[in-house]
């Protein structure tokens, strides 16, 4: 997966509203409640998040966004690609990693970022001051720290018939489902029980393509039962895993997985 035009020198999402309808831009005059900072960002929650965690300078945060020009023009959006960010917050443009640590899991913002914090006349970059609408989906620390849970499921977890036990980390959006012959596209992180990663395509910066029947049965029967946009975390039993072999992680296996899209 090829990151967007905005990331570092960096990045930006869009509410539902913000998508129908043109923000003020730079020049234009702000609304009176806008947060203003030192750094010279102005900011709106357009739409409450919930919770209290924001995000840390280690934290990976997933979200949606649009960008426009000062002259109104988008000049990218994850929106239109159906498709959320998922990377460091280290690795967004000075304005807007300032402005999604002031923002919770589920809030929308806008945020009107001069020059100096956006691209600051970067070759090839969108010239001038910008405006950004970004949804935070959620907050996550680093692929390389397991979960609390990782040794066994908790008891808010559910088991099919074969084994694998799973939990819904946030929600996707629609009500179909892959088949066993679709082909996904995901992010994910896997872990031994221990607490070991063994694999990551997050701190790759590459979402993965896979057919569901060309890999482990867990991920067959379990990214099954996701929708698109959903979060699960999956505990793994080493039948429906690797089954032992040779060079590859042994016993249960933990797995958070995103599912980004899906065709047949």
């Amino acid at each position: 997966m090829a990151y967007p035009l905005l990331l570092l020198p960096t990045i930006l999402s869009l509410s539902t509203a913000g998508s129908a309808q043109t923000p003020p831009f730079p020049g234009q005059a702000l609304p009176e409640n806008t947060e203003k900072s030192p750094s010279g960002l102005a900011t709106l929650c357009l739409v409450p998040g919930h919770g209290n965690k924001q995000a840390g300078a280690t934290d990976f945060v997933t979200l949606h966004y649009t960008g426009w020009t000062k002259d109104g023009k988008v000049f990218d959006s994850t929106v239109t690609r159906e498709e959320p960010l998922i990377l460091p917050l280290t690795r967004l443009m000075k304005g807007m990693a300032e402005g999604v640590q002031l923002m919770v899991a589920g809030e929308t913002r806008r945020m009107w970022i001069p020059e100096a914090l956006a691209f600051a006349g970067a070759k090839g970059r969108p010239a001038g001051d910008l405006v950004l609408e970004v949804h935070l989906l959620s907050v996550d620390p680093p692929p390389s720290q397991a979960p609390a849970d990782v040794a066994q499921p908790p008891s808010d977890a559910r088991v099919t018939s074969s084994g694998l036990a799973y939990r819904t980390l946030r929600a996707g959006t629609g009500s179909k489902h892959p088949t066993r012959r679709s082909h996904v596209n995901v992010h994910y992180t896997g872990w031994t029980t221990d607490g070991k990663m063994f694999d990551s395509s997050l701190l790759r910066r590459e979402s993965a393509g896979i057919r569901l029947n060309e890999v482990i049965r867990g991920w067959t029967e379990g990214i099954q039962l996701m929708v698109q946009g959903e979060k699960t975390r999956f505990w793994v039993p080493e039948k429906l895993a690797y089954c032992g072999e040779a060079g590859k992680p042994a016993g249960m296996l933990v797995f958070d997985v995103e599912l980004l899209s899906f065709w047949d």
